[in-house]
């Protein structure tokens, strides 16, 4: 499974929603979602700044990863952001491939 990295924006009626459910209300739901699409919900943490929620999420492919997001979007209470968290062994394995470039002008 690859590890995801989801930032939520909460609007006025995400924030409303947040109130009367409370954060672990909030958190089940995520885990929920993610077990849907045959995931994990990893971590979730909420925050101060521009984004008002971090999750960690265990999907098993970026398809995955796009409906959680599309269906997060969708629900019409905020904004999301998805990055795909690599490993270290992932940044080894690119390190030892040997692509061909030439830059521009070169």
């Amino acid at each position: 499974m690859a590890k995801y990295l989801f930032k939520a924006r909460y609007d006025a009626e995400g924030a409303k929603g947040l109130l009367k459910e409370g954060g672990s209300g909030r958190r089940d739901a995520v885990a929920n979602l993610a077990e849907s699409l045959g995931g994990r919900l990893e971590a979730l943490y909420f925050a101060f700044g521009d984004d008002d929620v971090y999750s960690i999420v265990d999907l098993p492919d970026h398809a995955s990863a796009v409906a959680l997001s599309l269906t997060v979007a969708a629900s019409g209470a905020g904004g999301v952001s998805t990055t795909v968290l690599l490993t270290p062994e992932d940044i080894d394995a690119a390190a030892r491939k040997s692509p061909q470039f030439r830059p521009p002008g070169g």
